[in-house]
Order: structure tokens, then C-alpha cells, then sequence
């Protein structure tokens, strides 16, 4: 019975077929890996230059880090569905942040070198009697 069954796996389209298919997405994973390298390198320079990450590489990242777990759950027969191109680009979870301002824009006066402003901190009790015109003279 044993010798039979193996016979019947052996002639079976189905497993080299999934071979074949495995081959694909080995190749595959390895250019995931380079391109994923390129996006971590190009992130720590633009954070490196901008002081913050882009956050259109955060959304890449994470997409190609999906297309990899895709894609080694299928080599390792975890799942039969074939990852992309034979199914949709995995979508990023990230928050989309490009819209939000990292700052607030306040307005300020300017104060000359050598000037001798009262300095006011910001949040403390004085500061808050000052703007009313309270404060101490």
C-alpha cells in the first residue's frame, strides 16, 4: 500500500506543479529581501537628513514585509493561496500620516540681541497672570 501511494504522489501533477510554483517564489522572496534592504537604508538616510521617517517608505516596508510572510507561508505549506502576482498587492496597515503637520505654526515676536525682555515660560502660573496684564511689576 505504502509503495503504491508513492507511486500515485510521485506521478502527480499537482505536487511538481507546486514545485515549480515554489521555485517562483523563492526567487521572488530573495528580490523581496534586496528590495526591502534598499528600503531600510534609504529610510535611515531619510531620517538620518530629515530628522523623521517618510512615511511613504513606512507603507512600502510594510506592504514588501507582508509579501514576504505571504509568500513563506506558501513555501512552507502553511497556505495554498499563491501570493502576488497571482493575488492581490498586500495592503499597508500603516497610518497614513503624510496629511498631519509635525508642528503647530505660532506666532511670535521677535526680540533683539541684547534686548531686555522678561522672559516668560510657557505653561507656568506667571506667564498666564502676565497675558491677562496681572502680572507682577
Amino acid at each position: 500500500m505504502k509503495n503504491e501511494e508513492l507511486k500515485r504522489n510521485l506521478t502527480s501533477g499537482n505536487h511538481w506543479l507546486r514545485l515549480l510554483y515554489m521555485v517562483l517564489f523563492a526567487i521572488l522572496l530573495e528580490i523581496a529581501g534586496i528590495v526591502m534592504l534598499a528600503v531600510v537604508v534609504l529610510q535611515f538616510l531619510f531620517s538620518i537628513i530629515t530628522g523623521g521617517p517618510n512615511d511613504n517608505l513606512r507603507r512600502l516596508g510594510d506592504q514588501i514585509a507582508s509579501y514576504i510572510y505571504q509568500t513563506l507561508q506558501f513555501l512552507i505549506y502553511n497556505t495554498e493561496e499563491k501570493p502576488f502576482p497571482f493575488s492581490e498587492w498586500p495592503e499597508s496597515d500603516m497610518e497614513d500620516l503624510s496629511g498631519y503637520e509635525s508642528a503647530e505654526e505660532v506666532e511670535a515676536e521677535v526680540v533683539p540681541e541684547g534686548g531686555e525682555e522678561e522672559v516668560i515660560e510657557l505653561g507656568s502660573e506667571e506667564a498666564a497672570e502676565t497675558e491677562k496684564g496681572g502680572g507682577k511689576e
